[in-house]
């Protein structure tokens, strides 16, 4: 009723294409609400998501409007994905349309237009750059995971139980963490412990967890040895904060290079105390060794006789010129009870590139996350006003949000 909302917008969109289906040429035209005030990210949203409206597709010839209109509603602002989700849906509406009237497979069509491997590094019509990608191996990987060749079969069985069923799938493509820097500090104090600062913050995505196992890592500690701090500007002078996907891609190769900096400051320091040279020590649970030896002297010990306070200290901030483009299919399959409407997803199948993987737990959350805030908006969240502009789903009785009982049980894993 007073927060800002997401994903209000009016598109149409035409491709045209040669006689074997392969794409020419694209034409979109995007109505975005803005709400009755603009709020922060609401006009940015529709425009970068446009950036992204050729997707996995080798295509030239691109033309694009985007329209922002203030309307009676509460402001639009980002929410998950802010443009590229909306980007990705009008392409997969527009391809699966193409392939009806081409006479091909969904599956056909996209494999027909999808950007050439030899083709990379790729820039597309509105300057985006994909550097890496190998599309047709995902869509197959996950056409044989789902099983879509045995739809038919469970169609028909679904038939006889008087429901209809439907298969649909999504290649999309989605510009993460965007061009930019993370500055990251580190210090070992007096007890042997490590503090990483950091001017992210995390919402639920398990940042520290990530940020901690790739620093525990490189110094040779456990996780409970290192002390993540994010967001606090009393500490942290700068910080890009937590938004489009960026605290991982951006974050973690300024961790891994601030760690990195600190294990040698810490073996620089150590050599002297044990009397060996810096390449001939290896850090180890808290503790600086002699390869082969018990020699050791421990992180704490390290500390107490340093002379300058930088010499326990490491600064990183990694640049990253341009986005980075994580890529996937998604394979939905669906049964509708005719008789009451009800709809019950009942396979779900994810192949996704993400290429380096930190955590698997945290990435699946992160995808099973985001699939059922899709789900709820594709079939249960909706903004309804009457019209003189009464907000008519104004509680939760109306508006409805996914429990774990409207889901499925997920099939994911990354390619």
């Amino acid at each position: 009723m007073a927060c800002a909302q997401g994903r209000d917008n009016v598109t149409h969109a035409e491709v045209a294409m040669d006689a074997e289906g392969r794409f020419l040429g694209l034409k979109i035209d995007v109505i975005a609400n803005m709400g009755a005030y603009l709020h922060q990210f609401g006009p940015y949203i529709p425009w970068v998501g446009t950036s992204m409206s050729t997707g996995l597709y080798d295509i030239d010839v691109l033309h694009v409007r985007v329209r922002g209109v203030y309307t009676n509603t509460v402001p639009v602002d980002a929410y998950r994905g802010a443009g590229r989700p909306e980007a990705a849906y009008v392409l997969d509406r527009l391809v699966d349309k193409a392939a009806i009237e081409m006479g091909l497979s969904p599956a056909e069509i996209r494999r027909r237009n999808f950007i050439a491997d030899d083709k990379l590094p790729y820039t597309t019509a509105t300057g985006r750059m994909y550097d890496t990608g190998a599309f047709s191996v995902h869509l197959d990987a996950a056409l044989d995971e789902a099983d879509w060749a045995g739809f038919e079969a469970r169609a028909q069985e679904a038939g006889e139980r008087g429901k209809y069923r439907g298969i649909g799938m999504s290649t999309y493509i989605e510009a993460c963490a965007f061009a930019g820097s993370e500055e990251v500090n580190m210090r070992l104090d007096e007890k042997g412990r490590v503090t990483l600062l950091i001017g992210t913050q995390t919402n639920g995505q398990g940042h520290a967890t990530a940020y901690g196992q790739v620093a525990a890592e490189i110094l040779g500690l456990d996780m409970d040895g290192i002390d993540v701090v994010q967001g606090d500007s009393d500490f942290i002078a700068t910080g890009g904060g937590t938004g489009g996907s960026r605290s991982i891609p951006l974050g973690l190769p300024s961790v891994d290079t601030a760690s990195r900096i600190l294990s040698d400051k810490i073996k620089a320091l150590a050599a002297d105390l044990l009397e060996a040279g810096a390449e001939d020590l290896e850090l180890d649970g808290g503790s600086v060794r002699v390869v082969g030896t018990d020699k050791s002297v421990s992180f704490a010990e390290v500390a107490t006789h340093a002379g300058d306070p930088q010499d326990l200290a490491s600064q990183a901030r990694i640049e990253q010129t341009e986005a980075t483009y994580q890529n996937r299919t998604h394979i939905c399959e669906v049964e509708i009870d005719p008789e009451t409407g009800v709809s019950e997803i009942v396979r779900y199948t994810i192949v996704d590139d993400f290429g380096v993987t930190v955590n698997p737990l945290l990435l699946a959350g992160q995808v099973h996350g985001g699939i059922v805030q899709a789900i709820g908006q594709a079939l249960m969240e909706n903004t309804v006003y009457d019209e003189d502009g009464q907000l008519l789903s104004a509680s939760f009785l109306d508006y409805a949000m996914p429990r774990a009982g409207d889901v499925p049980w997920f099939d994911f894993r990354p390619s």
